[in-house]
Formats: structure tokens, C-alpha cells, sequence
């Protein structure tokens, strides 16, 4: 009996491997846009698929990100500024997105931009910190991806969202969180409706990498000020011990942290490449083995262990 089971997961398993192999044809014809590439994931997709032949029209927030970029790629890769909180903004970089892509529509479109701060206990923030995150992670990227959806169903393409293990569990106050969550339910109801247009939409949950997100300069910084800004009732019941742990947590950040962004971009560039890309990726050993497992656990056992892995926010 159990020789049976394990032959028919090897066999499944095999059948997956060799269906995840097979690539689209004709790359080197097909359009892909991605936000958030000053640095970065964006910034290494936008490389890495550039290298691969496709033609990469990458979304900078400054100048000073889009030449910097220019400067690593080949001459098929353009940049155009975007500001995913500013309508006018997406109007325009969809209008530059038509005037390259023509008949053939755009094969992708990598919703990637996004910021962490405020990060605080939500009680410390004011709902203005919670819409700074939502404007970018989740209302920049509904509003972007609802502009560009008509060139990239014309091309039957991919919509590939960059959300977090986060989405999945949350474990710090603030939109962030909340942001990704939405984010995971966007996609969703995203993949479900375009499936009939032959448009496949996938999710990229990273675990923890380093990235200019995770700048603990102006992580602690951002959690100074929020602190300031605090009433002194709030001060008096969490108190300057409380504080100090967050200060703490933010400290040892760096260690927790992979500098292996190709983990990331490997699986944006299989849902973008692949002729059957997987709905959902996940990206590092702690996405993989702690937090997409503990996401399907009961809630007095995720509780437990995030009580425990991170104490400092209990």
C-alpha cells in the first residue's frame, strides 16, 4: 500500500516537473512591465528577464533609479517614471505602455512596487500611516493593474503580484499586513474572472529578504516618530519598555534577513516564462517550512508560535 502512495507522488511530482519546464515560445516578441524597479526585486527581474530577450519596460519612482538602471541593461529595456499613488501618473506610463506594445498587446505586468513603513503596534498610528502603505501596496496596485488590464488581455498574458508571506500570517500592526491580505483576495477574484480570457494570474510570496524596504535606519527612525506623535496615554500603557523591544526587534532585522533576491525573481520569471506557472510561489526556507504551513494551523497554534518566535511583539 504505501509503495503505491509514494509511486504516485513521484509520479505526480515527475508529471509537475516536466509541465513546469516547458516554455512559451517566442520571448524575444513579448512585452513586459514591472513597477518598482530602482532597486530591488524590480530591479533584478527587470535584468534578469532583459538578459532572457524579452522586451522589459521598466516603472522607476526618480530619475536617478531609471539611469541607474539603463546603465546595468541592454538597449531593449526602457524606463518610464511612476508614481503608483498618483492617477495621473498611471495614465500616463499606460499610455507609454500602448505606444510600445501597438497590436500585440503586453504579455506582463509585475505588480512589484510597495513600502513597509509606518510599521508600529496599530494602536501608535493614525489612520493617515495606514493609507500611506495601502495607497502603494494595494490601491496603486488594483488601480495600475485595472488601467493595463485591456493590453494585457489582448495578449492573453500574466498578471503576477508580489504579495508576502505576511499575507498569509500577520505579524505586525500597521497596513503592511493588511495591505497583502487584500492584495492575496485581489488576486484571487483576479485569476478567477480572467481565466476565461485566457490571462493566468499568479502570486509571489517571499519570505524574508533584504531589500530597501528593510532599511533599519529608517525603520527606527519612522518608529521614533511615530512614537513622538503618540498621546501620553498610549505612551503610558505600552510604556518605554515596549518601545525599547521594537527598537530591538528592528536591530537584529538585518540577521533574519536573505540577500539571495534571485529566490524571488527566479519564481516571477517561471510565472511569466512558464507555459503552466503555478498559481501560488513561495521564496525562502522560511516561507516554505514556517509560514505557509503555520497559515493552515488553528489560531490558538499560530498565536502560540508567533507569541514565541517573536516575543518582543507579545
Amino acid at each position: 500500500m504505501w509503495l503505491y502512495l509514494l509511486a504516485l507522488m513521484g509520479l505526480y511530482y515527475l508529471l509537475r516537473w516536466y509541465r513546469e519546464r516547458q516554455v512559451v515560445s517566442n520571448l524575444s516578441d513579448k512585452y513586459v512591465f514591472i513597477t518598482g524597479c530602482d532597486s530591488g526585486f524590480g530591479n533584478l527581474l527587470a535584468r534578469q528577464l532583459d538578459q532572457r530577450g524579452l522586451r522589459v519596460l521598466a516603472a522607476c519612482l526618480t530619475e536617478q533609479g531609471a539611469d541607474k538602471l539603463r546603465a546595468l541593461a541592454s538597449s531593449r529595456l526602457e524606463t518610464v517614471l511612476l508614481d503608483v499613488t498618483k492617477t495621473e501618473s498611471i495614465a500616463a506610463a499606460t499610455q507609454w505602455v500602448k505606444e510600445r506594445t501597438g497590436h500585440r498587446g503586453l504579455w506582463g505586468l509585475v505588480n512589484n512596487a510597495g513600502i513597509a513603513v509606518p510599521v508600529a503596534p496599530n494602536e501608535w498610528l493614525s489612520k493617515e500611516d495606514f493609507m500611506k502603505v495601502l495607497d502603494v501596496n494595494l490601491l496603486g496596485v488594483i488601480e495600475v493593474t485595472l488601467s493595463l488590464l485591456p493590453l494585457v488581455r489582448k495578449a492573453r498574458g500574466r498578471v503576477v503580484n508580489v504579495s508576502s508571506v505576511l499575507g498569509r500570517v500577520s505579524t505586525i500592526g500597521g497596513g503592511y499586513c493588511i495591505s497583502k491580505f487584500g492584495l492575496e483576495a485581489f488576486s484571487d477574484s483576479l485569476r478567477r474572472e480572467l481565466s476565461f480570457f485566457g490571462v493566468k494570474v499568479a502570486i509571489i510570496e517571499p519570505g524574508y529578504f533584504k531589500t530597501s524596504m528593510n532599511n533599519t535606519a529608517i525603520m527606527s527612525q519612522n518608529l521614533r516618530n511615530i512614537w513622538d506623535q503618540t498621546s501620553p496615554e498610549v505612551k503610558e500603557i505600552y510604556g518605554e519598555k515596549s518601545l525599547a523591544s521594537y527598537f530591538k526587534a528592528i536591530e537584529d532585522l538585518p540577521s533574519k534577513l536573505s540577500g539571495d533576491l534571485s529566490l524571488v525573481t527566479d519564481c516571477m520569471e517561471h510565472a511569466l516564462t512558464a507555459c503552466h506557472p503555478r498559481t501560488r510561489y513561495s521564496a525562502g526556507w522560511e516561507a516554505k517550512f514556517i509560514f505557509i504551513p503555520m497559515s493552515y494551523l488553528p489560531t490558538f497554534l499560530v498565536d502560540a508560535m508567533l507569541a514565541w518566535l517573536f516575543p518582543s511583539h507579545s
